[in-house]
């Protein structure tokens, strides 16, 4: 059975795996569905329409599947959907999509720190890093293996590529491309993501090639579309400047610079 402090509610109807752990003052509604090896430390929400995988942990304070914070939103059923192993730490909370049967989704082995706020049908792929007081907008998508730091703020529909990293007491408005560093107001992007792809094992010939198509997209003055078909002429053709290429390919199709703004 689970281990449930006596000083929590867990609603009759709610199902939890036979290992979790319950901390005191916890409140589960029903509608509720925590896995295996889940851990709630104390004062933890999860509101109806929450479901999460195996070997997740909440921290003091952490609340999950809240409604949307969205004029939009008129009470429909919609869902959270957390897979497995994340770290929320302290006063996490996490927001319900906006739109009848819609989710916001969180992938596997993310760690988000102290105060950070992922709003509606936000979409977190897996092993994200996510710094203190950090704020996600609505429908943002953030890839595989990205860091944020602390403090900072992701407008609604960006899409941050995959092994990026954006500093501190950053304001995201535009996408942020794969694989590369990014920080400031103004949203520069520097260079290339170097720790990151060095501790992923790319090749220093590939980070060579991202280096040089990063100076044409981001540094030169040419046009984004010259600037692509230069990298393409000029650049070794690497599996991560296609991906870099095919990123900014779609972020054109968008609204102000966010892809997957229509």
């Amino acid at each position: 059975m689970p281990k449930i402090h006596p000083l929590s509610y867990v609603d009759p109807s709610a199902e939890l795996a036979d290992d979790v752990v319950v901390g005191p003052f916890c409140n589960i509604e029903g509608n509720v569905q925590i896995g295996a090896g889940c851990v709630l430390d104390s004062h933890v929400t999860i509101k109806g329409g929450t479901s999460l995988g195996s070997n997740n942990f909440m921290a003091q304070g952490v609340v999950l599947g809240g409604d949307p914070q969205d004029r939009k939103y008129h009470g429909e059923p919609t869902y959270l959907r957390i897979a497995n192993d994340n770290v929320f730490r302290e006063y996490v909370t996490i927001h319900r999509a906006t739109g009848e049967g819609l989710s916001t989704v969180v992938g596997n082995d993310n760690f988000l720190m102290a105060n950070v706020h992922l709003g509606h049908n936000v979409v977190l792929h897996d092993h994200i890093t996510i710094a203190n007081n950090s704020g996600v907008s609505g429908h943002v998508t953030i890839e595989n293996l990205v860091t944020i730091g602390g403090m900072v703020g992701l407008h609604q529909f960006v899409r941050i590529g995959q092994v990026a990293m954006v500093g501190g007491f950053s304001r995201i408005t535009r996408d942020i491309p794969p694989f590369m560093l990014s920080g400031g107001p103004e949203e520069e992007i520097r260079d290339i993501n170097a720790i990151g792809l060095r501790r992923l094992g790319i090749t220093p010939q590939s980070r060579m090639a991202l280096h040089k198509a990063c100076k044409l997209l981001f540094k030169s003055q040419l046009g984004l579309t010259n600037a692509m078909e230069i990298v393409r002429r000029e650049v070794t053709m690497t599996q991560e400047v296609e991906t870099l290429l095919a990123f900014e390919e779609r972020r054109t199709k968008g609204k102000n610079g966010r892809q997957d703004q229509k």
